[in-house]
């Protein structure tokens, strides 16, 4: 019995061999749903083995997330790498291809003048000069200096001239040493920004490598130092050549220079203890020279400690020039560096006792020169100093009673400054730019005279009014520093400018030429800041008068000191370095104060 195969193909059925009716009935229902499948569906699960591997499977990429076909995939990744490529490309190129940067913002005036009067001090070495000096007309100069003394036999060549002839008074060259120390350890950052720190640092070095030779400085106690080089007194009808008697350049000198040696001269000791004390702060990273500055200025204190007197008895060569009037505020001033140098408490003790202070004229309220800074007068650089302490490390009792009186008493010298209290005519642009600087670094928005509140910027602009007065903003709209601005003295009282550098040697009284001539100087002075007007603003632009145009080292000095103080970088916010001159200093654990007295009744 034949019948027909739903598919299309014959179908025998034999009886011998048939199904059972489950099976058939099975088979139908197969049938019934391969019916509803299309054309495609049936001829893809009819297809043979034969007829599959004719034809292409597609591929595809699992993502995890989505599936995605294989090709679609190689695509889209190829062009995320060919897009990232490309745009490498285009980034390259900018970067390789020259183009113009917007120039930096040039330097305000006060940086711009900083640059120039620190060459000053390159033009007032004394000594075998350094082939980068910078300043052409200068030379070797007075290079037995020391050797030629029958007394001395040692050489003192190097340090600092001090103003327009070549004297070295070692008094005033201390001090402004001790004041470059001072301003690179506030406002180290601001000379490297502006590319002066190792310029600086070398000026202080050459003067505090003279000073080493002034004294037995391998010696822990010492009986004498030198005070000075050269002789300048011409008043006693003497007419023996000498620095002042003469005018001629320094390289040329050929007359006997004497040393002047003390042995009783605690101002002078205690400065130089206080410049070496400092520049050890400047110089730590070097610690070999830094601990050879420390040995020599715990020596000198010692002696100016044990061996009392003025460097400047009356009549002598020092009174004439630069007298000293007293050591007591030497003894606070050297102490304060001292204690920041070492960390010796000692010293401290020595800087803050009431009768230290007392003596050094911590109370003399009425005197015309209180809070005056200068290479005579160190308190009110002490006290400045002192109350730096106070504010960042507050050491507490047995030191806080005079601590707190210094930083009152700083506080009405910063009054004195303010025009409504303002009672002296001097510059005091660097103590009050600095004392601003403390005070903001302390979280203190300012301090009071009085009853009335004064903000820091009002001592910030006080600073940069004294500064605007030098630098030209002045009723002549003249600079009195050599070199900057377009209108500046032309005649400095100062041999080596006013001399030509021809290679003519002219004596002892053959410079005069050079002195009496109406003419501007060959050689520019650069940086030098003058003696400046008079108290009426009167200036006179002639050689021969010392009052109106000689520069000395001591008040360029404090004018560099006042220049870094205010000076705009513009490339980054500079304050103070808080931290580095407590660096020798010990953690401190304040001693508590002792307990009040028992009640009696």
């Amino acid at each position: 019995m034949f019948g027909r195969d739903p598919w299309g193909g014959p179908l025998e059925i034999s009886n011998a061999d048939s199904a059972t009716d489950d099976d058939r009935s099975r088979d139908l229902d197969r049938a019934a749903l391969m019916r509803q499948l299309d054309e495609t569906q049936q001829s893809w699960l009819l297809a043979g083995p034969g007829d599959q591997a004719g034809k292409k499977k597609k591929k595809y990429v699992d993502l995890g997330c989505v599936v995605l076909d294989r090709k679609i995939f190689m695509w889209t990744v190829g062009t995320i790498l060919g897009l990232g490529v490309f745009i490498g490309f285009i980034m390259m190129i900018v970067k390789l291809v020259p183009h113009k940067h917007p120039p930096p913002p040039p330097p305000d005036q006060y940086t711009q003048a900083l640059h120039k009067a620190l060459m000053f001090f390159n033009a007032q070495r004394s000594g075998p000069l350094p082939q980068h000096n910078g300043v052409s007309w200068r030379g070797n100069s007075c290079m037995k200096d020391g050797l030629s003394d029958s007394g001395v036999r040692r050489s003192l060549v190097g340090g600092f001239y001090d103003a327009g002839d070549a004297i070295k008074f070692n008094y005033p060259m201390a001090w402004s040493m001790t004041m470059l120390s001072w301003s690179v350890i506030e406002y180290k950052a601001k000379y490297e920004a502006i590319g002066e720190l190792d310029h600086i640092k070398e000026i202080i070095k050459w003067g505090t490598d003279y000073i080493l030779k002034t004294f037995n400085s391998s010696a822990d106690t010492i009986d004498r130092i030198v005070a000075q080089v050269g002789v300048g007194d011409t008043s006693k009808g003497n007419e023996q050549p000498n620095d002042h008697y003469c005018w001629m350049r320094p390289e040329d000198i050929d007359y006997k220079r004497p040393v002047t040696e003390c042995h009783s001269c605690s101002d002078l000791a205690s400065e130089m203890a206080a410049a070496l004390a400092a520049a050890s702060i400047v110089f730590k990273d070097s610690k070999t020279y830094s601990d050879k500055l420390v040995k020599g200025a715990k020596a000198l204190y010692k002696f100016g400690r044990l061996q009392r007197g003025r460097y400047s008895p009356n009549g002598s060569d020092q009174a004439i020039f630069y007298n000293s009037t007293s050591y007591w505020d030497e003894f606070v001033w050297g102490g304060a560096w001292m204690y920041f140098a070492t960390g010796n408490n000692s010293y401290l003790t020595v800087a803050t006792a009431p009768g230290m202070a007392k003596h050094a004229g911590a109370y003399w309220f009425g005197s015309p020169n209180y809070g005056v800074f200068t290479w005579d007068d160190k308190l009110p650089g002490a006290q400045v100093l002192l109350s730096r302490l106070r504010l960042f490390l507050s050491p507490g009792y047995p030191y806080e009673e005079i601590l707190r009186t210094f930083h009152n008493q700083t506080d009405n010298v910063m009054c004195s400054y303010l025009p409504l209290f303002n009672s002296f005519n001097f510059t005091k642009a660097f103590l009050a730019s600095l004392y601003s600087d403390y005070l903001d670094a302390a979280d203190t928005p300012g301090w009071y005279c009085g009853p009335n509140f004064y903000t820091t910027e009002v001592l910030r602009k006080f600073a940069r009014s004294q500064l605007d007065y030098i630098l030209g903003k002045n009723p002549l709209k003249m600079s009195y520093v050599v070199g900057f601005g377009n209108k500046y003295p032309k005649r400095p009282h100062h041999r080596g400018a006013s001399i030509p550098h021809n290679g003519v040697k002219y004596g002892c009284k053959g410079g005069f030429k050079w002195r009496e001539t109406k003419k501007a100087n060959p050689n520019i002075l650069v940086g030098a800041m003058v003696a400046g007007p008079d108290r009426h603003d009167g200036f006179k632009d002639v050689r021969t008068n010392y009052n109106y145009t000689e520069p000395t080292l001591a008040a360029n000095a404090g004018l560099v000191a006042a220049l870094i103080s205010i000076a705009d970088i513009k490339t980054g916010r500079y304050g103070i370095d808080k931290n580095t001159i407590f660096s020798a200093i010990p953690p401190m654990f304040p001693t508590p104060p002792p307990p009040p007295s028992a009640w009696k009744p």
